[in-house]
């Protein structure tokens, strides 16, 4: 895997952990916000990190900020990257089900293009489901789980020679588990910085993979958690690393309970990256989330998210 290249929600087998990672401090995180002082009043705001964007915590000892060392990825760094940014002709994010998503087993892939819609405020269209495919590709047994994994190598190749011309990016997603390497366990997702292409999985965001029961909750559960992998691996592939800064959607993961501790939303650092790329109406982003998790049943998301409107939105101090 190429840092650089490719980013992505790993766990390695055997990896040993990596002393020494210490949370940025306030001036650290404020320099990777970058210079707010040329921007309008309103972005000044949405950018300037109040009570509501938490400090990243020190990793503990499985995390992935212990067993994966990431300088970080500040505003201006992220600028001279010169990322991919969608124009006239590229500007549509597509959807690419792999296999079937079988109702009350998997997430619904109109809520995830609902969600893709409202989070990145871009036209979002899903494509035929392909079912052939998942056989084609390498696979193995995994020794853990005893179920077939797919190769991401193979899929992210599969989807480079299927970008439809308007496509910002196209992101494959199924319900079929996912390794990047023979080394590795298993991959959550992963995403190429550059190509413009990701694949996820939803495999192991079902409690029934792990041998439990499902709850009431397994609904939103589920939904909670494949939006979280959508808006990390689309976010991924319009060049933004991982954070290092603040809790937010854009932190590693190395283990389930990782991916379920971070926040649905992204932090001022990483906010002002997309901003640059897309150009929204933040509040505006805001209001189409905060409606989408109001009618899907994500309370905390719905909470968080009006929150942020009342703050912005009030007046100046």
């Amino acid at each position: 895997m190429c840092p650089g290249v490719f980013c992505s929600i790993l766990v390695m087998l055997g990896t040993l952990a990596c002393a020494g990672f210490e949370p940025p401090g306030p001036d650290a995180r404020t320099k990777a916000i970058g210079d707010l002082s040329s921007l309008p009043e309103n972005l000044r705001r949405a950018f300037v990190p109040g009570d509501e964007f938490e400090p990243i915590p020190k990793p503990g000892p499985h995390d992935w900020l212990s067993v994966h060392p990431e300088p970080g990825q500040t505003f201006d760094q992220f600028v001279a990257s010169r990322p991919n940014r969608p124009d006239t002709i590229r500007k549509v994010i597509y959807l690419q089900p792999l296999g079937a998503f079988v109702p009350g087993h998997s997430p619904q892939v109109e809520k995830l293009q609902e969600f893709a819609t409202a989070y990145f405020q871009m036209e979002v269209k899903v494509l035929p489901t392909a079912e052939g495919e998942l056989m084609q590709f390498r696979s193995r047994t995994n020794r853990f789980t005893g179920r077939r994994q797919v190769l991401t190598s193979d899929v992210l190749g599969w989807l480079r020679r299927r970008l439809p011309s308007d496509a910002f990016c196209l992101l494959g997603i199924t319900t079929v588990d996912l390794y990047p390497h023979e080394s590795w366990n298993f991959v959550f997702g992963e995403a190429s910085l550059h190509e413009r292409v990701g694949v996820y999985s939803f495999a192991r965001y079902d409690p029934e993979f792990y041998g439990e029961r499902r709850t009431a909750e397994f609904g939103t559960l589920l939904l909670r958690r494949s939006c979280k992998v959508l808006a990390h691996e689309t976010a991924h592939m319009f060049g933004l690393a991982h954070c290092i800064y603040f809790r937010c959607v854009l932190n590693g993961s190395n283990h389930l309970e990782e991916s379920d501790s971070r926040p649905m939303h992204l932090c001022p650092v990483c906010l002002r990256k997309l901003h640059y790329s897309i150009g929204f109406d933040v509040v505006a982003r805001y209001r189409a989330l905060a409606e989408f998790y109001s009618s899907a049943g994500l309370n905390d998301e719905a909470q968080w998210v009006a929150a942020r409107i009342r703050k912005l939105t009030g007046p100046s101090r």
